[in-house]
């Protein structure tokens, strides 16, 4: 029984990336996973698509959510000051 209940628990805590029926964090501040997926890509790219090295898609998928939080945090206190 208690073994049933942490798979129930460790289903219930994945990302909702591989569940589709928990939707994103969302904000305006906040990019999609879709928008990390790509820049994350382009990042891979650019670093000339080196294999798969997990640490390497660790650093580029960071790498990639912090410029589009830092980019979606500058268009936002430009439209504040447009105001």
């Amino acid at each position: 029984m208690k073994l049933r209940d942490q798979a129930a628990n460790a289903q219930n805590t994945r990302p909702s990336h591989f569940r589709p029926d928990v939707p994103e964090e969302r904000g305006k501040n906040v990019p999609t996973l879709d928008e990390i997926h790509q820049r994350a890509h382009e990042i891979h790219v650019e670093r000339g698509s080196h294999g798969h090295d997990l640490d390497e898609y660790l650093d580029e998928w960071l790498q990639a959510e912090r410029e589009l939080r830092e980019k979606h945090n500058r268009s936002s206190d430009e439209s504040a000051r447009e105001r």
